[in-house]
């Protein structure tokens, strides 16, 4: 492997290490962080994320319980839930795992959820705190590319960032995560013009569009940090993500391979969230 591929297991050990350290210190006094996982339905990666969510709980000492509810549960059945769970003095954190089915808002799902315990960091308090730069749960992707970037060891002030994708889960958030950073920020899109042009410019490459290899060596500037969100399965069974890496790896500075970084990297700010969250609904 390239020296210039980061290592998603030793940040991951790392953060999780000191997380684990620091829940520890709390059980003497017989606190206990807590998270309440929901979910709807039987879609099998949400399925498999749930079982990583509640494995990494376990692992750093995060009291953690699943609730699984079938594919046909009514929104307001869910809604109920979620309203039990936020009256739940044990659980500091609420995650319901998305997709939900056709039949059920997701908006109002998030929105039902406590702003205190939105893990997550999508309810529109959250987003709108994140937005003015006030303190807030943190959605967990934008915040993992953040500290995986500041991990390679680059300083992200002055540096010019190019995001491509617009998401509500990671290219809005982690463009403003960056503007906060001091990076000056460009967001690309489907109706981009010159977008190579634009991603050559960038110091800081983040990609999360859901296209499988989409980004090659032509989009990249030598030596450019190159953080890849997209996780796509190809007809083959493989996973591949959206920039092409083999191609753009001699090309890049730190770039993280797919699978094994940044998801590993959501799932940790999660736990980091859930203790953030249980830290402040105790003080």
């Amino acid at each position: 492997m390239s020296e210039n591929v980061i290592n998603g297991k030793q940040i991951v050990a790392d953060i999780r290490g000191k997380l684990k350290e620091e829940i520890g210190l709390l059980a003497p006094e017989g606190f206990r962080p807590g998270l309440a996982v929901v979910l709807v339905g039987e879609d099998p990666a949400s399925a498999v994320y749930v079982r990583n969510k509640a494995k990494a709980c376990e692992q750093v000492g995060i009291y953690s319980e699943v609730h699984r509810l079938p594919a046909e549960t009514s929104q307001v059945e869910l809604l109920e839930l979620v309203d039990r769970l936020n009256r739940d003095t044990k659980i500091h954190g609420i995650l319901v795992q998305l997709p939900l089915p056709k039949h059920i808002s997701e908006d109002a799902v998030i929105d039902a959820i406590a702003v205190e315990k939105d893990v997550d960091g999508f309810h529109p308090i959250n987003v709108g705190n994140l937005s003015i730069g006030k303190p807030s749960l943190l959605p967990c992707t934008p915040a993992g590319v953040i500290e995986i970037i500041k991990r390679t060891g680059i300083t992200i002030s002055g540096k010019r960032a190019v995001v491509i994708g617009r998401s509500n889960i990671v290219g809005k958030p982690v463009s403003m995560l960056l503007l906060r950073e001091n990076a000056t920020v460009t967001v690309c899109h489907s109706r981009t013009e010159n977008m190579k042009e634009l991603c050559r410019e960038a110091d800081i490459l983040v990609v999360a569009i859901g296209k499988p290899k989409f980004v090659t060596k032509e989009f990249v500037k030598p030596g450019a940090v190159v953080i890849d969100v997209g996780i796509n399965r190809l007809e083959d069974g493989t996973l591949a993500g959206d920039v092409d890496f083999g191609d753009v790896v001699d090309t890049a500075g730190p770039i993280t391979p797919v699978p094994g970084v940044v998801g590993p990297m959501t799932i940790t700010m999660l736990l980091h969230n859930t203790l953030q969250a249980a830290k402040a609904l105790r003080a």
